[in-house]
């Protein structure tokens, strides 16, 4: 095997990356071979791009996320594929949605932040959910009274969510346009007078539903879209700097 022949190194390559079965970055390829017979970077980056058009018109792609690059299923294919697992996918509620979306626009944000936009109180399961996961990590402390953490997104989220970064977050007017119009249900059609006075009658007093719609959610956001950061640098230049008697910022994102 010629290993600076691309042609040659893109299947070892995709060798690499199915055995793996996650993102693996050029730095830890690159270790994957005795410092004698080490490609070249250049080399390297021209047989992953071999690789890459080898996938066309396959199940698979090459995905470079941010933790690297990684072998994965088409979406096309997700529908069937995931009947392979009995377990249903996890579905997560409205709320830890708004409250990442929140995060990924406008960190680093604390809780009472995100509180303010949605108008009412972060669960304690949600911060606690997306630290578990990964998603979000603690990047300092505000400097008001009760110093509250600053959050924001890491590596995690983004490989979960197929980006590179967060430049490649669509736009709020994007997302604004992504929002379906609503479908008129069938439980939306008329009813007649007399049979809805009848279910009136009968029917028992409900709880009130908290009427947090997302698209006011990005309107608010869109407010705030000058003062949005999306570079890990910086947010990593404001973790190494507490002041005296603070306490020290999570670990950095892996």
């Amino acid at each position: 095997m010629n290993l600076t022949d691309p042609r040659d190194l893109a299947p070892l390559l995709e060798a690499f990356l199915l055995a793996s079965g996650k993102a693996q970055s050029l730095e830890r390829l690159y270790e994957l071979f005795e410092e004698a017979e080490r490609p070249e970077p250049g080399v390297f980056k021209k047989a992953l791009e071999v690789l890459r058009k080898s996938c066309a018109g396959r199940a698979f792609e090459l995905k470079e996320v941010a933790s690297g690059y990684r072998l994965q299923i088409r979406e096309d294919y997700a529908p069937w594929v995931g009947r392979l697992w009995e377990e249903r996918p996890q579905r997560y509620s409205r709320a830890l949605l708004e409250t990442i979306a929140l995060i990924a626009y406008r960190q680093p944000i604390t809780r009472g932040e995100i509180e303010d936009v949605r108008g009412v109180a972060v669960n304690t399961n949600i911060i606690k959910t997306l630290l578990e996961r990964e998603w979000v990590r603690i990047v300092g402390y505000r400097e008001v009274p009760g110093k509250p953490a600053m959050f924001a997104t890491t590596k995690a989220f983004l490989d979960h969510f197929n980006l590179k970064n967060l430049d490649e977050l669509p736009s709020l007017a994007e997302l604004r346009e992504m929002e379906p119009e609503p479908l008129l249900e069938v439980d939306d059609a008329p009813v007649p007078a007399h049979l809805q006075a009848l279910a009136d009658e009968s029917a028992e007093p409900e709880a009130p539903v908290e009427e947090t719609s997302f698209h006011s959610l990005l309107l608010e956001l869109d407010s705030m879209e000058q003062g949005l950061k999306t570079d890990f640098d910086d947010l990593l230049e404001q973790a190494d700097e507490p002041d005296e008697g603070q306490a020290a910022p999570g670990s950095p994102q892996g």
